[in-house]
Parts: C-alpha cells; sequence; structure tokens
C-alpha cells in the first residue's frame, strides 16, 4: 500500500468500505480524506480523494481529472492509477485500462489492490488463466484477501476447476470477520452448495446419495 503518512490508514478504511461496507460508508471516509488532506495541504491526495468521491457517485469522467492530478503530484501513487483505469472500466476503454494498471504495478509493485483489480477485469473479459496469476499475486502480497479468493474461486471455476473453486470459497469463509458481511457470507455458501452438487454430478452421484439424511436406528456422527 502506498505510503500517505496519517492518510494511510483511512485510505485502507476506505478501501474497506468500497468492497465490504456502503455507499454511505465510503463517500463519508472519502470526505473524511479529503478534509485531512486539506488541513495538511497535501495536494496529491486533496485531488485522490476529491477523484474517490467522483469515482464513488460514478462521475467517471471527473474522477480521472482528479486522478490525474494526483499522479502528477504523486507520481508513484498506485492506488491512483488503479483507480484511474477503474473509471476507465466504466466507460468501456478496457484496452487503456491496463495500461494503467500495469503502470500502477510499475511504480508500487508491492500494492496488492493493483493486482487483484487487473485479475478482475482479465476474469471478466474471459482471460481466466491471466486473472488467476494476478489474484495469486495479488494473494502474496495480502494473503488474507477475502475478496480476492472470492474473485479467485470465480476464475477457478471458468475454468471448471471446481475443486480449486471451491477450496478458495471456503477460504473467503475462514476469512470474512464473524459477524459481518452476512449477504456476502450466504453468497458464498450458496456457491459452495452449489460446486457441491456440480462435482457430484460430474461423479455421477446425487447429492442424496452422497449425503443420505440419518433414518431411524442409526447414529449420527
Amino acid at each position: 500500500m502506498s505510503k500517505h503518512g496519517d492518510l494511510t490508514e483511512l485510505r485502507l478504511r476506505l478501501d474497506e468500505a468500497i468492497t465490504y461496507g456502503t455507499h454511505r460508508e465510503a463517500v463519508k471516509l472519502a470526505k473524511e480524506g479529503l478534509r485531512q488532506a486539506g488541513e495538511r495541504d497535501l495536494k496529491g491526495e486533496i485531488e485522490y480523494f476529491k477523484g474517490q468521491i467522483e469515482l464513488l457517485n460514478k462521475n467517471f469522467t471527473t474522477a480521472i481529472e482528479h486522478f490525474d492530478v494526483a499522479i502528477k503530484y504523486n507520481p508513484c501513487d498506485g492506488a491512483a492509477y488503479n483507480d484511474r483505469a477503474l473509471c476507465m472500466v466504466e466507460l468501456g476503454i478496457i484496452d487503456k485500462a491496463f495500461y494503467y494498471f500495469d503502470k500502477g504495478i510499475e511504480v508500487e509493485p508491492d500494492y496488492a489492490t493493483i493486482y487483484h483489480n487487473k485479475g478482475w477485469l482479465l476474469n471478466n473479459i474471459g482471460r481466466h488463466t491471466q486473472a488467476i496469476e494476478s489474484f495469486k499475486k495479488a494473494l502474496t502480497l495480502e494473503p488474507n484477501r477475502a475478496v480476492t479468493y472470492d474473485n479467485l474461486a470465480d476464475a477457478l471455476f471458468n475454468l471448471s476447476d471446481y475443486q480449486g473453486a471451491l477450496g478458495a470459497y471456503r477460504k473467503v469463509l475462514k476469512l470474512l470477520k464473524p459477524g459481518c458481511c452476512r449477504d456476502i457470507r450466504r453468497q458464498i455458501i450458496a456457491r459452495i452448495k452449489s460446486i457441491e452438487t456440480k462435482i457430484l454430478k460430474n461423479k455421477g452421484l446425487s447429492p442424496q446419495i452422497a449425503n443420505p439424511k440419518n433414518t431411524k436406528g442409526t447414529v449420527p456422527k
């Protein structure tokens, strides 16, 4: 993650809110970042958080303008390149988005989020094998990124690696914080059950045969 003094922690909280929280929470944190950056007269950070607010409000062209200025002030800010690339994806400018992901990786090679988001885009355009490589790189940098395991599972599923997808989804459940992300947890559990059913069908079994219900006289394990 970029080193941005006291704002590094706030950036991390913003990333988490965007991934697991609500739009309202994310906007609140972005505005707090803008306030703190303004108090310190950190011009690059001011533009970065302005860009975040515009991105969250789906004003992608305006967001790009702010990220470009942020990059001029902080040329090694991988997050600014990353978020500019995401704006371009939203605008349908896919090929050039990869340039900014790669540029972000070049200037900040230890920032896991860029590899994750590049993998997300690769997976969505059908380049699943390359996506897996990006997700695995992100996980070498941040081994406990539940969201990356989630996306890795989807890429593995797309390549019909059902056992691999199953393992990655189970990893997500282990990494999600207890008591939070209940909707996400339910979705993951549903995917796991669906994959387990698919695996059994591929083996010529039915879920009922593989997992018989206890009947009278049997001893449950």
